[in-house]
């Protein structure tokens, strides 16, 4: 006690307190600063996501104009077979490439992949039309005897059907024509033009949940920053009573720790942590000796298990709280001619071996017990039914070490009898279980057996 008493005490000074709250006002207002930065922050989130999707818009509406621009010179080629226009479509195809560029570029912006897809697709339509439109150049190039050296790689790798190789120029042009024209061409134009609407929805969906999310972050950041600066009020009220905290709230809290018996907290000024300190040591031996004196109180001193008062205990616990489990009772078998036989000392010994063997083959969270001279018992939590086996084969393996010893006592077997319940301790779960230890005993002992209905 003395030594205890001669540790060094760092108690809290009112100076030290007043250190304290300077630096939680700090705090605080780094914190509200950061709240006004995240809030600047925030709103020009709201101002990007409307630049990004206007941009969107324009690169969208240039994937549009480069479909159409093809379309536009494809058709007056067909129309006129003038070739500056086949030279104008190849040149927006491979060199000015405005579909392909948007598209890439659009990757680059904070958008949706729903809505990429959307213009991926309107791209995959456009192509399969140009692969329409490459066919028709071929023709009118054919038709019109075309040097072929002259023509763009696209045309000159593109085989004409037989059928149309048969054509006569007039028909060949008419087939071309045809291509361009026809109901399919336009149905797959639409279907272009309807993917880059749907991009445009999309993307007008994603900006408004963008901003709606931008909106919430700062209307939250605002919030805090209210919070921060009702804390600093309150803050400087706290530090005009802090010298009567520090010495009133202790001695309150430690007369009623006193009352209900518990450890003071070791808290307050330097003279309270002090009191404390005595008070909990005192406190502290005669808990050890409480402590004590329940475990003595609820164990069996031979084997170390929870005795049968315990195991009462239990039973009503479980009744109060239910949950399944099973419930096993457990003889040695023929245990008198042991102490007859070897005398109490070893049957001592055989009792502490076999209360080892049930606790080590359990688990913690199960609850094995001495109830009476070699009878024992396990609650077993959470099981079912369908655990049945589990427990059958721990049942075994016990049995198998306890007839096989190594450490020189005699072999000994168990019976076991067991139920289950799925309502917690029942009033005739200990009758069931005893109806099946009965049985074992009944058979030959050695074994372990579980309470079966009666059938009808």
């Amino acid at each position: 006690m003395e030594e205890k008493k001669k540790r060094p005490i760092k108690g809290i000074r009112i100076r030290t307190v007043n250190y304290g709250m300077i630096f939680i006002s700090a705090v605080l207002y780094i914190l509200l600063i950061t709240a006004t930065i995240n809030a600047s922050k925030e709103y020009k989130a709201m101002i990007n996501s409307t630049d990004s999707y206007i941009d969107a818009q324009k690169l969208a509406a240039q994937i549009a104009d480069g479909s159409n621009y093809l379309t536009e010179q494809i058709q007056l080629y067909v129309i006129t077979l003038q070739p500056q226009y086949m030279e104008a479509y190849f040149t927006e195809a491979n060199v000015t490439r405005r579909r392909e560029n948007a598209l890439e570029e659009l990757k680059q912006y904070h958008v949706s992949s729903d809505a990429i897809q959307f213009l991926e697709t309107a791209l995959s339509h456009s192509n399969e039309l140009m692969e329409r439109e490459i066919y028709a150049i071929k023709l009118i190039a054919v038709s019109q005897k075309e040097d072929m050296d002259t023509l763009p790689e696209e045309v000159k790798k593109t085989e004409l059907d037989t059928k149309d190789q048969n054509l006569t120029p007039e028909a060949m042009v008419e087939k071309a024509r045809n291509l361009i024209f026809a109901t399919s061409y336009h149905d797959t134009k639409a279907l272009i033009n309807g993917n880059i609407s749907y991009f445009v929805n999309n993307a007008v969906d994603f900006t408004r949940q963008e901003q709606k999310d931008s909106f919430d972050l700062l209307k939250k950041t605002m919030s805090w920053q209210k919070v921060f600066i009702s804390i600093l009020f309150v803050l400087n009220l706290i530090t005009f009573t802090m010298v009567t905290v520090l010495i009133v709230k202790p001695l309150q809290l430690y007369i009623n720790c006193i009352k209900e018996e518990k450890r003071l907290d070791i808290t307050g000024s330097y003279e309270f942590k002090y009191l404390a300190l005595t008070y909990n040591d005192i406190y502290e031996v005669k808990a050890s000796h409480e402590a004590l004196l329940r475990h003595r109180a609820e164990h069996d001193p031979l084997t170390g298990l929870i005795n049968r008062g315990a195991f009462e205990q239990l039973k009503q616990l479980f009744k109060v709280n239910p949950c399944p489990l099973a419930l096993l009772i457990i003889d040695v078998d023929k245990f008198k001619l042991i102490n007859d036989g070897y005398g109490h000392e070893v049957g001592d010994q055989i009792l502490k071996k076999v209360a080892a063997t049930i606790k080590d083959n359990f688990r913690a969270k199960d609850y094995p017990a001495r109830i009476g001279g070699d009878e024992f018992a396990v609650i077993v939590t959470e099981v079912t039914e369908d655990m049945k086996s589990s427990i059958l084969d721990k049942a075994a393996a016990i049995n198998e070490l306890l007839k096989n010893p190594t450490d020189g006592l005699p072999a000994v077997s168990l019976s076991i009898g067991g139920a289950f319940s799925q309502h917690g301790f029942s009033d005739d779960l200990y009758a069931n279980a005893d109806s099946a230890l009965y049985i074992v005993k009944e058979q030959g002992r050695c074994g372990c057996r579980f309470y079966e209905e009666p059938q009808s």
